[in-house]
């Protein structure tokens, strides 16, 4: 038995124990004795040296939802290595926030800078481009915060756009320019029947340029304003050219825009359009420009606020439904070898905005006080220059009285010196 001891020994095989009569003996490897001791605790390793870990996270259902690793910042040393670090709680905060942006109740009183936070965070994972989700949580912030979401909204030739997310456009709230040109909405659209609410009452720039607007949309349009003195009260620049159907009748509608400075009719169904000119001088004072005013280049208009990129998202989208199928490609080139013309998949842009018939006269009106009144300092230099003269003028005559008077006192004779010495 000791033999054997020894020979195993030399495997390292640790303590060994015996247990005789209910006792528990531990074997002296050196001697080869038995003797009775109690047993020392070993380290204890939970895995061994080769074990490794896998780092996951909501594997619960791969298939529908993918691996989480927003909650670490992966980075590389300088070895090549590479390196994980936790994120902060608020980032992490934020991130499970704006995942559930469509469960909040409300953001009024909700600090500014921490919303638009929120905001950049649930359009960077595209949470507004969704269907039903994305209206409701849109509808949030833009009850809350109205124009810092958006101020300014061109949707110019995006009539795919206003079809697939007119309800989201419809959300917006304290809108100052809205750019509707080239869209051919017509005059019953619900678009612009949302234009005459109370929502929309701060715009003070539109542009309806090229969509097929009569004088019955125009009538519609200005109702509110008319009857109720709300609605478009404030608009101050609009462009309503390449209407045909628009004719004198449907100026006459304008008349109700009291603030209204810059108005664009070119390439519009009038017929007497001296007597047009003449009553836009005459009933809001509105002054025909003989060039092109800067007011209606349609490049000044841009979208800007927070939902910025949430725009060009839902433009994005809407190219895809209409962008042609790759498995098309064989069926034009057999219709281009058999002389068939291939049929158009792209949409039809408008071409009314880069360039304009060289044979339609140019009908821009602007109101004159607005044009003087970015002159201010030469009206006050001419003013105070007129009341500098008046006051040369006051002098000199002044001083001539005086002159005159003396003189009248310098005339008299010795006999009424001698008079005047008596007293």
């Amino acid at each position: 038995m000791s033999y054997c001891l020894k020979s195993e020994s030399l495997l390292d095989t640790g303590p060994i124990y015996v247990r005789e009569n209910g006792h528990l003996y531990m074997v002296n490897q050196g001697s080869g004795t038995v003797k009775n001791a109690t047993p020392k605790p070993r380290p204890f390793r939970l895995f061994s040296k080769g074990f490794s870990v896998e780092l996951c996270m909501n594997r619960e259902d791969d298939s529908a939802r993918r691996e989480r690793t927003d909650h670490f910042i992966f980075t590389y040393t300088k070895e090549g290595n590479l390196r994980y670090s936790a994120k902060s709680l608020f980032g992490l905060v934020l991130g499970y926030i704006s995942d559930n942006v469509d469960h909040i109740d409300s953001l009024i009183g909700f600090p500014e800078q921490i919303a638009e936070k929120l905001f950049s965070a649930a359009e960077a994972r595209q949470k507004f481009t969704e269907p039903v989700t994305g209206l409701r949580a849109l509808q949030k912030f833009t009850e809350a915060y109205g124009s810092l979401v958006l101020c300014s909204l061109c949707l110019q030739n995006r009539y795919l756009v206003i079809a697939e997310k007119l309800e989201e456009i419809k959300s917006f709230r304290e809108l100052t320019c809205l750019d509707l040109s080239c869209c051919k909405l017509g005059d019953n659209h619900e678009l612009l029947e949302h234009i005459t609410k109370e929502a929309l009452s701060s715009v003070t720039r539109l542009l309806l340029k090229d969509n097929c607007l009569s004088d019955a949309g125009l009538r519609k349009m200005t109702a509110p304003v008319r009857v109720m003195k709300r609605g478009l009260e404030n608009l101050s620049v609009l462009d309503l050219s390449c209407n045909p159907e628009i004719t004198d009748t449907g100026i006459g509608y304008l008349f109700s825009f009291k603030k209204l400075n810059y108005l664009d009719i070119s390439e519009t169904g009038l017929k007497d359009v001296k007597a047009v000119i003449q009553r836009l001088q005459t009933q809001i004072s509105l002054v025909h420009s003989k060039v092109p005013l800067k007011e209606f280049d349609h490049s000044n208009c841009k979208t800007e606020g927070w939902a910025e990129q949430t725009v060009l998202q839902w433009e994005q989208l809407a190219m895809k439904t209409v962008k042609p199928k790759e498995n098309l490609k064989s069926r034009t080139a057999a219709q281009h070898f058999y002389g068939k013309r291939r049929r158009i998949e792209e949409p039809v842009k408008c071409t009314l905005v880069q360039t304009r018939a060289k044979d339609s006269e140019n009908l821009q009106f602007y109101k004159d006080k607005v044009q003087n009144c970015h002159f201010p300092l030469l009206k006050k230099e001419a003013a105070a220059s007129h009341q500098l003269k008046k006051n040369k003028e006051k002098s000199l005559t002044e001083q001539e009285r005086e002159r005159t008077s003396k003189q009248k006192h310098m005339c008299l004779t010795m006999e009424d010196w001698d008079l005047l010495n008596t007293y």
